[in-house]
């Protein structure tokens, strides 16, 4: 396999077909170096996102009927909610703030939206404490501890320009239950293992995971 070029576009078909025959190696999924670092990186490009969507759809059903068990997760759905468990008179009252912001001043609008958001996205206790607890759910309710199983976590580019993604592998690092985990990654692949969030973030190294394909 060619080392991938500066900017080069990852091949979705590929890198599904790569992660398939790792998570169904005959000596157990292998999508890590790492021993207990069960996470992998599958990026594509933001224009492919309907594509990876079926893609990995289609993965999907093929485990299952292999007998895994398989958990999507969301993450704009996943913001959503956690906003939609504010007050309602909270959230009336930031959407005022920034719709008047944005009236007058359009880029610090985004700054102050920014600013509100990153409270219940970055950190341990953002997102990542969501996902920690999905995963965690998901695992007690697999029929056995060793049951073959994976966690796909995507819709990442939905919260673009508020969110970075190795931020979040970092904080969910241990409270994964050893279940791999896949991120699905909307940017460009620059290099061996630097990642552009969007393609438009500057490219970021502080990545451990494998990056398929």
């Amino acid at each position: 396999m060619t080392t991938p070029d500066l900017y080069e576009r990852t091949d979705i078909t590929e890198a599904i077909r790569a992660l398939k025959g790792d998570l169904l190696g005959p000596d157990g999924p292998r999508i890590s170096t790492t021993r207990k670092y069960n996470f992998a990186i599958l990026p594509y490009h933001p224009s492919d996102e309907i594509k990876l969507r079926r893609s990995v759809a289609r993965l999907a059903e093929e485990l299952r009927a292999e007998g895994w068990s398989v958990l999507s997760l969301a993450l704009h759905r996943m913001l959503l909610d956690r906003l939609r468990r504010l007050e309602p008179a909270h959230m009336e009252s930031v959407i005022a703030r920034e719709t008047r912001l944005h009236v007058k001043d359009p880029p610090r609008a985004l700054t102050y939206l920014t600013e509100f958001l990153s409270h219940h996205i970055e950190g341990p206790d953002g997102l990542a404490a969501d996902v920690g607890k999905a995963i965690t759910d998901f695992k007690a309710q697999l029929p056995s501890p060793d049951a073959p199983a994976v966690v796909f976590v995507g819709r990442a580019g939905a919260l673009y320009p508020f969110f970075r993604t190795s931020a979040l592998l970092r904080h969910i690092d241990g409270h994964t239950g050893d279940v791999p985990v896949i991120l699905l990654y909307p940017g460009e692949r620059r290099g061996q293992s630097a990642l552009s969030f969007m393609g438009e973030l500057s490219p970021d190294r502080d990545y451990r995971p494998r990056i398929y394909p």
